[in-house]
C-alpha cells in the first residue's frame, strides 16, 4: 500500500474502497469482501444511506479498527453550527466507532463555513483524525482555507483519465491540500473499460483498463476510491502496486484529458438549482 501524509501529520492509504449508491445491507458484505481483499480505506457519506452497513461489515471482517481508515461526510442540509456537529456523532453512532479518521464536507453550498466551524470542534475533541471538503472548486477551497482555524487537509472531487484536474491538483498542492478522486472510473463514461490506449498499455504489463487508470492517477499523487460489488473486481482493483507505466505511458495518456466533467457538473446551474432544491426541502 502507498500512502498519503496529510497536513496534520495522520497517514491515508492512497487506494480505498467506496460505497456510493450501494444499499445499506449489501454494503456490509461489500466492506467485510472489500478489507478481505486488502482494502484498509472505506468511503462512506451521510448521504449515501449507509453507514450502519460499513460499521458492520468492519465489525464482521475481525480486522483491528486501528488498522483501517474510514472517511465519512456531512450532507448539506446538516450545515450549520450545532447541527453539523450533531450529525458527526449521529455518524459516529451509525458507523459504531469512537472516531472518524476523516470527515468531509461533501459540498460548497448552503452556509459551509459555519459547518466548517462545527468540523473543527469535532477534529479538535478527536472526534475525527482529520478533515477536509469534497466537491469545492479552487476558489471555494481558497476561500475556507483562508478564514478556517484548521484548514481542511483534503479535497475529493471528480478525477479521471476524462478530467485530470491539472489545474484544481496545483491548486491543492499549494494549498497543502491532498487530492481525493472520485468516480476514477467517469462512471464509465466515453467508453471508458474499452479505451482503446488504456487497452493497449494494460496490455504490456498485463492488467486491465481499470488498474492501468488508477495507477496513472496515483503516479499523479492522486488518492483514488473505486467501487465494485463483486468480490473479483475488487481485487483487481486493489492489485496496482506491482507495476510502473513508463514516461511514455504518461504522456500517451495526458492527452485523454478532456478537461471537463463526465459525471456530475457542479457548474451546471440548472443541474445544482434542483439539488438544492432538494436540499432545501430536506432542512425544512
Amino acid at each position: 500500500m502507498e500512502y498519503k501524509t496529510l497536513s496534520n501529520g495522520v497517514q491515508m492509504p492512497m487506494l480505498g474502497y467506496g460505497v456510493f449508491q450501494i444499499d445499506d445491507a449489501t454494503t456490509e458484505r461489500c466492506v467485510e469482501d472489500a478489507i478481505a481483499s486488502g482494502y484498509r480505506m472505506i468511503d462512506t457519506a451521510q448521504a449515501y444511506g449507509n453507514e450502519r452497513g460499513v460499521g458492520a461489515g468492519i465489525k464482521a471482517s475481525g480486522v483491528a479498527r486501528d488498522d483501517l481508515f474510514i472517511v465519512s461526510k456531512v450532507w448539506v442540509s446538516n450545515y450549520g453550527e450545532g447541527t453539523t456537529y450533531d450529525s458527526i456523532k449521529r455518524s459516529l453512532e451509525l458507523l459504531d466507532t469512537d472516531r472518524i479518521d476523516l470527515m468531509l464536507l461533501h459540498q460548497a453550498y448552503n452556509d459551509y463555513h459555519a459547518a466548517w466551524r462545527d468540523m473543527e470542534r469535532a477534529y479538535d475533541e478527536g472526534l475525527v483524525r482529520a478533515v477536509g471538503v469534497s466537491n469545492f472548486d479552487p476558489t471555494r477551497l481558497l476561500d475556507l482555507c483562508v478564514f478556517a482555524k484548521v484548514a481542511p487537509m483534503v479535497n475529493q472531487v471528480e478525477t479521471h483519465v476524462f478530467w485530470q484536474q491539472h489545474y484544481a491538483h496545483q491548486n491543492m498542492e499549494s494549498l497543502g491540500v491532498a487530492h481525493m478522486a472520485w468516480g476514477p472510473f467517469a462512471e464509465g463514461a466515453n467508453n471508458f473499460f474499452q479505451n482503446p490506449l488504456l487497452s493497449e498499455v494494460g496490455e504490456k504489463y498485463g492488467k486491465s483498463v481499470g488498474q492501468v487508470a488508477l495507477r496513472y492517477l496515483l503516479d499523479l499523487g492522486v488518492i483514488v476510491i473505486p467501487k465494485s460489488t463483486h468480490r473479483e473486481r475488487m481485487e483487481e482493483n486493489f492489485d496496482v502496486f506491482d507495476f510502473d507505466l513508463t514516461d511514455d505511458d504518461k504522456v500517451k495518456i495526458a492527452e485523454l484529458d478532456c478537461d471537463r466533467s463526465l459525471c456530475y457538473d457542479h457548474r451546471d446551474v440548472q443541474l445544482i438549482g434542483g439539488l438544492l432544491q432538494f436540499v432545501k426541502s430536506q432542512i425544512a
